[in-house]
């Protein structure tokens, strides 16, 4: 297969039918729409330099899903980055819980679960995308994530808790909201 055919292809197979599910992982990941999209770029990049080592023991999806978690990973690493939760965030969560509402003005579920998310850790925050946010069954978040299914379960099941104290998640992890007692 030329040059020219084997990138086709790759387009046709892999960057066509998943660039959506890599960008929202690095969105969900980064909270930053021009970082999510040069993550995004990276990781097709890197699965296309790496597509003939790609053996297809997992799907195609875990497979480009596991190069995004590790570029998502090695950007952070690189940049050595601090903790995401905005300072600003936190001094409004305060406010809002001393007021008689507990209800976050003019903040969609959206930005709300944005910001629960990226102050968990790390390992919980993959897991609670993958498992939550993308639908992933607990054994291709194992393959994705290199973890047993055990501690998939146990680390989703700890970052819904830790979820839960911050903005309040019901049993399914819907976002609620609660009166302030």
């Amino acid at each position: 297969m030329g040059e020219h055919s084997k990138r086709d292809a790759f387009i046709r197979e892999v960057y066509q039918p998943f660039y959506q599910d890599v960008y929202q992982f690095c969105l969900y990941f980064t909270n930053h729409e021009e970082e999510a999209k040069d993550l995004t770029q990276e990781t097709f990049i890197k699965a296309l330099k790496n597509i003939d080592k790609f053996q297809g023991r997992s799907s195609t999806k875990t497979w480009i899903i596991s190069i995004a978690r590790n570029t998502t990973i090695d950007h952070h690493r690189k940049k050595k980055f601090q903790r995401l939760l905005p300072h600003k965030w936190a001094k409004e969560q305060i406010t809002s819980t001393s007021s008689s509402d507990y209800k976050v003005e003019n903040q969609g579920d959206w930005e709300v679960l944005q910001k629960s998310l990226v102050k968990l850790k790390s390992d919980y925050r993959q897991v609670v995308i993958l498992r939550a946010l993308k639908d992933f069954s607990v054994k291709e978040t194992a393959e994705i994530l290199g973890w047993s299914e055990s501690k998939v379960r146990v680390s989703y099941h700890r970052a819904l808790k830790e979820m839960r104290k911050t903005v309040g998640l019901d049993s399914e992890g819907v976002v609620f909201y609660e009166e302030a007692e």
